[in-house]
């Protein structure tokens, strides 16, 4: 298991994709997200929308 606590956010980001299925990474990344400025993320799809935007740009 991963201390997704001590990532950073671009390591956090690639576990949690890596890991859909770690809950708890998910909503420390999503917090993580959610206090950035201009950024409003208020459901999953919303995220799961922002998450495949990043990624996109990313790449």
């Amino acid at each position: 298991m991963t201390d997704y606590l001590t990532l950073n956010e671009q390591e956090l980001r690639q576990y949690v994709i890596s890991n859909p299925q770690d809950e708890e990474a998910f909503q420390h990344y999503l917090s993580i997200i959610r206090a950035k400025p201009g950024v409003v993320v208020s459901t999953p799809e919303q995220l799961e929308a922002e998450l495949k935007r990043r990624i996109n740009q990313a790449s």
